[in-house]
C-alpha cells in the first residue's frame, strides 16, 4: 500500500469520520504504514508512546508482562480498531503495553503530536475520541465487574456467546486457546478444563479451534445474572462446576 493509499483506510474509521480532506491528508502527511508478520512486536512496555494506531488488517494482540514473566493479555485489536490514542494527552507518555501481532496484519501509525495539535481545529474529532476514551473505559468497567463477580466458566460461556455467529452454531476460534485463557484472565489449564465439562454437558462440541454450540439455551441459562447477582457478598453465582 503506497502512502496515498492510506487514505481509504482513515476514511473508514470512525476517528477520523469528520476531519475534512485537508485535515486527512495532513494526518496521512504524518503517518506510516507497517506490515507485520505473525510474532512480529509493534512496540513494547515502557517505550515511548510517539504514536498511536489504527488496524487496517489482521489482530494485534496488546499485553503486559508482570515482572515474574508471566504474560496478561489486556486487549485483542481488530480490523478497524484505534488503540494508544488516549496516551497523547500525557506528558513524556511511555505504553503500557506490548503490542504483537497474531497473524500477518497492517497497522497504519499516526504522529500524535501532531494530530493533537490537530484537534485544535476539529471540535468534532474532540468529541469522537472523546466519544471512543468513554466507550473504552466503559468496557474496562464492564471487564472489572466480570473478574469480580463472574466464575471463570462464566466468562468462557460468554466469550463463546460473543464470538457465535447468528446464523451458525458452528465457528472458528480466531486465536489460539492460550491467548484466549490470558484474555479472560483464566490458567490455560481452567480454560481446559471448563471446554471439557462444556463438552461433557453436550452443550458445545470443540475441535481445535471449531466450536459447534448444541444448546445456546443452557449456556445462557447456566450464566444468567452472573455478571451483577451474587448468592452472597463474596460468593459469586456458579455455573458449571469450575
Amino acid at each position: 500500500m503506497k502512502s496515498p493509499d492510506i487514505l481509504p483506510a482513515l476514511n473508514g474509521s470512525h476517528l477520523f469520520s469528520a476531519l475534512s480532506d485537508e485535515q486527512l491528508e495532513r494526518v496521512r502527511r504524518h503517518s506510516h504504514l507497517t506490515d507485520m508478520v505473525e510474532g512480529e512486536s509493534l512496540f513494547f512496555q515502557g517505550d515511548d508512546a510517539v504514536s498511536f494506531y489504527l488496524v487496517v488488517s489482521g489482530r494485534i494482540k496488546l499485553f503486559r508482562v508482570s515482572p515474574d514473566g508471566k504474560e496478561k493479555v489486556v486487549e485483542i485489536m481488530e480490523a478497524g480498531a484505534t488503540f494508544a490514542e488516549a496516551l497523547m494527552f500525557m506528558d513524556e507518555p511511555h505504553y503500557p503495553v506490548t503490542a504483537t501481532a497474531l497473524v500477518p496484519s497492517r497497522v497504519i501509525s499516526i504522529n500524535c503530536r501532531d494530530f493533537k495539535a490537530m484537534l485544535h481545529e476539529s471540535v468534532e474529532t474532540c468529541f469522537l475520541l472523546l466519544g471512543t476514551m468513554s466507550f473504552r473505559l466503559r468496557t474496562l468497567i464492564r471487564e472489572i465487574d466480570a473478574l469480580s463477580l463472574e466464575t471463570g466458566t462464566a466468562r468462557t460461556i460468554s466469550y463463546l456467546l460473543r464470538e457465535a455467529p447468528a446464523d451458525s452454531d458452528s465457528f472458528d476460534l480466531k486465536i489460539a486457546k492460550s491467548v484466549i485463557a490470558s484474555r479472560l484472565s483464566v490458567k490455560p489449564e481452567t480454560f481446559s478444563r471448563i471446554l471439557k465439562n462444556l463438552q461433557d454437558n453436550k452443550i458445545v462440541t470443540i475441535e481445535g479451534r471449531r466450536v459447534t454450540i448444541h444448546d445456546r439455551d443452557a449456556m445462557f441459562e447456566a450464566c444468567a445474572g452472573t455478571s451483577m447477582t451474587t448468592e452472597s457478598a463474596d460468593q459469586p453465582v456458579r455455573c458449571l462446576a469450575d
